[in-house]
């Protein structure tokens, strides 16, 4: 489990940043068994949002499901695909099943989760975490001098 935050700069110092926790996951829970995959992750930290880039090429929009329920957002696909040879006695037969799954702790608090959007484009799925605006970084305000 990761947890989407940032310390530095934010008004809830409970919170661990983003870059400190995000690779402290343990990797089996992953949901890895045979077949699966481990895709590669970058997470963006954006003045308006968490950008969620999951390398993963060959797959379908329709492959993926993603939720976002009691502070967590899933990531699961799953792809199967029948390999047949022309011929009904064939000597070699190959099934091709790709999965993994993945989730991140993205606390309410911090985040606007009705507003969580997706798109895959070139291989890359991208999920955009747009943060609450009591948690953008705000303007240095200036002091007037009497």
């Amino acid at each position: 489990m990761t947890t989407l935050a940032r310390l530095a700069n934010s008004p809830i110092n409970s919170v661990p940043s983003l870059m400190e926790r995000f690779f402290d996951d343990d990797f089996m829970n992953w949901g890895m068994g045979k077949g699966s995959t481990v895709p590669d992750v970058n997470v963006r930290d954006t003045k308006d949002d968490y950008i969620i880039e999951v390398a993963a090429p060959g797959m379908n929009k329709e492959d993926f499901e993603i939720n976002y329920e009691k502070e967590q957002l899933y990531i699961n696909v799953s792809k199967k695909e029948d390999k047949k040879d022309e011929e009904e006695n064939y000597l070699r037969r190959e099934y091709n099943y790709q999965s993994f799954q993945r989730s991140f702790h993205v606390p309410e608090r911090l985040v606007d989760a009705d507003n969580i959007k997706a798109k895959y484009e070139n291989g890359i799925l991208y999920i955009t975490v747009p943060k609450k605006e009591e948690v953008k970084p705000k303007p240095a305000k200036k002091i007037k001098i009497s």
